[in-house]
């Protein structure tokens, strides 16, 4: 999935190539893709684009003025991209949704796979603090350090998972866990409330250099990639070398992500276990 890095390069990119095209309509090309029914999305036509932006990893787009302002959010999910659409086919492959301007010119919000979990909302004045994005926490490049250390603070758990928990840090995923706990010399399965203030100094300014880091890198693209091109130390690097030590890259593998990290460089040489596997291993 997309983490803020790429949407927040991406939001630029659309501004340098959209901004000020009049919206002339908004089609969903799949059930699941609207998920508002109000405003209506024929209120925005007319209207051009006066801005981009972006929540975490959703993308916004703004039309309208400061009196009467109307924003479409876009989840792009895992396997969703939103991409000028010069065909304009009725039956698209991967389309979910697409914008039409007045110059002829096209938007379309694709998605690969059969989850069709991306999705469009349409929100009328500030959207920060409605659905779908009132539920997240500071976004990652902003968060101050006695932010940080107040959120690690309101729960007792491993910071790998809780870098990647949007209620307490908006942006990050599976690849900027993995990095920014690297960096900062950090064990993935470190506790949140134990850490020392010197780890939490560690920890966010790790979190501002490696995020500032993949935006640059994200900005000399002309689309969002994929990931395993994205510059890692460790996430696309398991079984490799440690960049910074003689040891090699493990991970700790989980359904639905993995955990990389250096045992050398981040737990004093201890090889993690996960602990939903472990007891099949006795």
């Amino acid at each position: 999935m997309p983490e803020l890095p790429e949407i927040k390069a991406h939001a630029e990119r659309l501004a340098d190539n959209w901004m000020g095209a009049e919206l002339t309509a908004f089609r969903p090309l799949h059930l699941t893709a609207l998920k508002t029914y109000s405003p209506q999305p024929k209120e925005a036509y007319g209207r051009g684009l006066t801005g981009t932006g972006n929540r975490g990893k959703y993308l916004y787009l703004h039309f309208g003025d400061e009196d009467q302002p109307l924003t479409f959010v876009v989840h792009l999910m895992q396997g969703g991209r939103l991409r000028p659409d010069p065909k304009q086919s009725k039956k698209p492959r991967g389309g979910m949704a697409r914008w039409v301007f007045a110059d002829g010119g096209a938007l379309m919000l694709t998605e690969a796979g059969t989850e069709h979990k991306a999705g469009v909302w349409l929100v009328g004045g500030d959207p920060d603090g409605q659905e779908p994005v009132d539920h997240l926490g500071p976004d990652a490049d902003s968060i101050t350090r006695e932010g940080l250390a107040t959120a690690l603070q309101s729960d007792n758990t491993r910071v790998h998972g809780f870098l990647r928990d949007q209620r307490r840090i908006a942006g990050i995923g599976r690849l900027l866990s993995n990095e920014i706990l690297f960096h900062a010399k950090l064990s993935p399965f470190a506790m949140t409330k134990k850490m020392p203030a010197g780890d939490i100094d560690r920890l966010h300014d790790s979190m501002v250099e490696v995020i500032a880091r993949h935006i640059d890198f994200e900005r000399t693209l002309d689309d969002i990639g994929k990931s395993a091109d994205r510059p890692s130390a460790v996430h696309h690097r398991i079984g490799f070398g440690c960049q910074d030590c003689d040891d090699e890259v493990r991970s700790v593998e989980y359904r639905r992500y993995t955990v990389a990290y250096c045992p050398t460089c981040q737990t004093g040489g201890k090889e993690l276990a996960d602990n939903t596997t472990s007891k099949f291993l006795k």
